[in-house]
């Protein structure tokens, strides 16, 4: 037993390793044909990122080759090791020597781990099938949602090219978990309160603020995020813990004038990390929690 799921998290760290390479080259390709597009409609963009992604924008995400994105050099498949090929060129271009940075290896790394993770720490066995169509769900939507993660962290936009495929896999998501439980009419009114709970209570906010306070890309993240975790309480959960997150973040940089009321802070990673403790943890929290008060 010990072997099998020693094989089955090796696996997992190589499949997510290779999957995280494909996030990274996507939100650059994503980040590309944003700038296009936003020229295009008028908009002012940064000349020297415009100029160095705009070779990107005409790059087919399925079939064409990823370029490095200071010598537009065609990489070869050496190139696109994930990890090793970063660590056996010291974190430089193979062709240019322009350094590459953290970037990349760090999203490599961080969906590797989430998908390690997601079976570790996963609530429940793995062993029907829906169980098992569910569980391969949620690390197709853990790709995107590094993608939107990372995308927002670096230019504070959720990007609907990552976000509807989201929204997609948790529609499937959703579908799954209703169909598959023993009272379905309950299991889709559990996800029609998620919703209202972490998609609803983001849309009052954009509404009465009138996009000052949040993002409507944060509505939609809400949304996708509620159809996935499919259950009102851990929806709660995970609205909790992204604000507790938020708080232990923005606070310390309020008291220490590295961070001001003006400064935007991006909600959407935030929201990420609140789903992720949620679906990992937020079956035990619950228990602990009504083993205390009940």
């Amino acid at each position: 037993m010990l072997m099998e799921q020693t094989i089955v998290i090796i696996g997992l760290a190589i499949l997510g390793l290779v999957m995280g390479s494909f996030a990274g080259a996507s939100l650059w390709r994503l980040r590309a044909r944003q700038l296009v597009e936003d020229k295009a409609d008028g908009e002012k963009v940064n000349k020297k990122e415009f100029k160095m992604l705009e070779p990107l924008s005409k790059v087919r995400f399925a079939s064409d080759r990823s370029l490095c994105l200071h010598c537009g050099h065609h990489l070869k498949w050496y190139d696109l090791l994930p990890l090793f090929s970063w660590v056996g060129t010291g974190g430089k271009c193979r062709y240019c020597h322009e350094k590459i940075g953290w970037f990349e290896p760090l999203i490599e790394i961080g969906v590797g781990v989430f998908f390690v993770a997601s079976y570790v720490f996963w609530p429940e066995m793995i062993q029907t099938v829906p169980q098992m169509a569910y569980f391969i769900l949620w690390l197709i939507a853990g790709v995107l949602l590094a993608v939107l993660f990372a995308y927002d962290l670096k230019w504070s936009i959720l990007p609907n090219r990552a976000m509807f495929p989201l929204i997609a896999v948790g529609v499937i998501a959703a579908a799954f978990n209703v169909f598959s439980s023993l009272d379905p009419l309950w299991s889709l009114v559990n996800v029609i309160i998620a919703v209202v709970l972490l998609s609803g209570l983001y849309l009052i906010l954009w509404l009465v603020s009138k996009g000052q306070w949040i993002g409507f890309g944060d509505v939609k993240l809400g949304l996708a995020l509620a159809l996935l975790i499919g259950d009102w309480k851990l929806a709660f959960i995970a609205l909790f813990a992204a604000n507790l997150i938020g708080c232990l973040i923005v606070v310390p940089g309020m008291l220490s004038g590295k961070l001001t009321r003006k400064t935007r802070v991006p909600f959407g990673p935030l929201l990420i990390l609140g789903a992720v403790v949620a679906a990992w943890w937020g079956t035990s929290i619950l228990a602990w929690y009504f083993s205390i008060y009940f």
